[in-house]
């Protein structure tokens, strides 16, 4: 493939004939200064408040900075593509082109895909894509379709969980090279798995975060974050913010590649624009993906089936992960507290998706979820285990070492054989034990304070909020912790070929439909319950799940 020939992005440095063109967003400054090894460039300040210039044979490779105005300081790239030194250093400029093999894929659709949470930095003991690219075709024979990475944009520290990221466009040095994401990527289509991306748009990390000093507009103050500053999508000079934003989705998808995004939670992407900035970054995203169709989900927290009007294919569903944990465990501490773990529950998701669609929910004082009437069973994504629940256990216990094997067998086949997208979670697959916790290598100003929140989060749940508790919690600085999490070659032969198994089922018609107007069910007992797919030709397919003790129907009252 050839360099880059124009301007494909709004920010940042692009290879083309003949040198590398750069360009930023500063609107409030006089002056910006393109600060290379050997020399110092200014740049032309363009309208909007974009400056730019063109440097005559430089090529890839080569690292600079930015200098505002009179400022001593020299900052990174706001859109740098490559940050080898981590998010304080030296920007590098990147040529996009790659020797691709896979031009005969033709990405995914939304239905029919089976999704695998993977944090890449705990994968594998190496924490590279080149080591997990040595796991993707064990994936893909257990019946996985789609990895959905963790986000893995730049982010301060040795080691994190990637929502803390500050340089949204520079895959971490942490992983590997660019490059080596694009391998990875390469490979997975490959064996025939496709990748999406965890992206954050809902806010920045606290530590390497510079763009409020090439402009204070990229925030606001308007709407309130949990997090730290909201991204100003609708106020004053916000245009060039959205793009900022918008064009990031459609640069993983097509620099990289990429199969589509995991938005991180929208519900902290408040915007009261005509058109909000989801749809721009859904359909820009397809938009980039040309001919190759692409999947891309959504976490939402009050449940707001509005998003899917956005082009978006599918939602996150709590509501299950709760109440099958309940279910699992017999705990129903903290959000969980408006879970049962029935089998009525167990249908009602089955049949339904959001088990809260309007109701009131206690543990938030306030009604919960919107109503699912006419949403297609495979626009909800199941599981039992993802990042946040697993290391929300406070010592990142897994949902197997919580339960019996029986237990855990039957919530097993309701997943993977369930008419919604399941999504298992790095291990899970292989039984693996590993705990997972949360994990951020902040600096010594930060650290304690991420830490003192962190266990403030967690004692919510009146079951760690004890001295005991307190006293075995592992700070998400500690190097140990991050350790601990890294997946070994820990394997339960009977979980792996259970899952094989009940993925091969998947596939088949009955299964693969996801249709859940085409099934029933029924509450045998207090633990159990009985779901019917039915098949034109009368050969229906009964899946019994019972989470409790010895089934006995003297009595079978339903048909």
């Amino acid at each position: 493939m050839q360099s880059v020939q124009l301007r494909r992005w709004n920010a940042g440095a692009e290879t083309r004939d003949g040198g590398v063109d750069f360009r930023v967003w500063a609107p409030m400054r006089e002056r910006v200064t393109l600060v290379l090894e050997d020399r110092e460039l200014a740049l032309h300040r363009e309208a909007g408040g974009y400056h730019s210039v063109f440097v005559e044979k430089l090529q890839a490779g080569a690292r600079y900075h930015f200098r505002l105005d009179d400022d001593d300081a020299l900052l990174p790239d706001p859109a740098s593509r490559c940050q080898p030194e981590g998010p304080h250093g030296p920007s590098q400029v990147v040529d996009p082109s790659f020797a691709w093999h896979d031009a005969e894929w033709k990405g995914v659709g939304a239905k029919g895909q089976v999704l695998y949470e993977m944090h890449v930095g705990t994968f594998t003991s190496e924490g590279t894509w080149a080591a997990a690219a040595r796991e993707l075709q064990r994936l893909r024979d257990v019946g996985i379709t789609v990895v959905e990475m963790m986000p893995v944009n730049e982010f301060p520290g040795a080691f994190g969980w990637g929502y803390d990221g500050v340089d949204l466009w520079a895959p971490t040095h942490l992983y590997g090279t660019p490059d080596d994401l694009r391998a990875f990527i390469d490979e997975a289509h490959r064996v025939g798995l496709a990748v999406i991306l965890d992206v954050v748009y809902n806010h920045l990390g606290p530590d390497g975060n510079y763009l409020a000093q090439f402009s204070p507009r990229y925030f606001t103050k308007k709407y309130p974050n949990e997090w730290g500053e909201s991204i100003n999508f609708d106020e004053e000079e916000s245009r060039p913010v959205r793009d900022f934003f918008v064009d990031n989705a459609a640069y993983w998808i097509a620099e990289f590649h990429l199969d589509g995004l995991r938005l991180d939670a929208t519900q902290a992407m408040p915007d009261a624009s005509s058109v909000h900035v989801l749809e721009e970054i859904v359909g820009r995203s397809r938009q980039a993906a040309g001919e190759r169709a692409i999947f891309i989900c959504a976490e939402n927290e009050p449940q707001d089936v509005k998003l899917l009007s956005y082009g978006i294919d599918a939602l996150w569903n709590d509501d299950f992960h709760h109440t099958a944990a309940v279910a699992l465990t017999g705990r129903s501490e903290a959000y969980f507290s408006d879970y049962g773990g029935s089998p009525q529950e167990m249908i009602s998701a089955v049949k339904r998706g959001f088990l809260y669609q309007g109701q009131w929910y206690s543990w938030q004082k306030q009604p919960r979820g919107t109503p699912t009437i006419g949403v297609d069973a495979h626009r909800f994504v199941c599981f039992l285990e993802n990042h946040d629940q697993v290391a929300n256990t406070g010592i990142g216990s897994r949902i197997r070492t919580r339960t019996s094997p029986g237990r855990h067998r039957a919530m097993l086949a309701l997943l993977l054989l369930g008419p919604w997208t399941p999504m298992l979670f790095q291990g899970q697959e292989r039984g693996a034990t590993t705990p997972f916790t949360y994990i951020a290598d902040h600096n010594d100003e930060l650290a304690p304070l991420v830490a003192k929140g962190r266990l403030e989060f967690l004692d919510q749940f009146p079951s760690l909020k004890t001295p005991e508790m307190h006293a075995v919690l592992r700070t998400p600085h500690d190097r140990a912790a991050f350790e601990a999490c890294k997946l070994t070659g820990e394997t339960d032969p009977q979980i792996e070929r259970l899952v094989r198994d009940l993925l091969t089922l998947r596939r088949e018609e009955a299964f693969a439909r996801q249709r859940a107007d085409l099934l029933d069910g029924a509450v045998l007992s207090n633990s159990a319950f009985v779901l019917r797919f039915f098949m034109e030709d009368g050969t229906d397919r009964l899946l019994l799940v019972n989470y409790g003790g010895d089934l006995r129907l003297h009595l079978a009252p339903e048909p």
